[in-house]
């Protein structure tokens, strides 16, 4: 199921994934950090006052879980608030390949796609 709790009640995810994140992040527990979620976070920094974190981790007490297709995404509340309705995708092309954020939240966005202003 593709929700988010942080009580009994269903509630929307706070963040999704793209089909192509889900894969690569499923090639990279397997080979890397086996029993670990996926972990989105914000923290103050970057060119426009906010910047997107990434990392493999374990869940805490106050975190929200989801579950998307065997892969489990922890949000920290603080992040929670920044986060709603993000998408992370996975793009491999070009100019670079990695996980980006697609935030409705973001009022602005640097040009680099890391940092954002809310």
């Amino acid at each position: 199921m593709n929700t988010m709790s942080a009580t009994a009640e269903q509630l929307p995810p706070v963040v999704s994934l793209t089909e192509g994140a889900v894969e690569q992040l499923k090639t990279l527990l397997v080979s890397e950090d086996k029993g670990r979620s996926f972990r989105v976070y914000v923290e103050s920094g970057g060119c426009s006052g906010l910047q997107y974190g990434m990392v493999f981790d374990e869940k805490r007490a106050d975190d929200l879980t989801t579950e998307v297709e065997g892969v489990s995404v922890l949000v920290d509340p603080f992040s929670a608030t920044y986060l709603k309705g993000a998408i992370v995708d996975f793009e491999d092309g070009l100019n670079g390949s990695g996980f980006k954020v697609k935030n409705p939240n973001a009022r602005l966005s640097c040009g680099c796609g890391k940092s954002f202003e809310a």
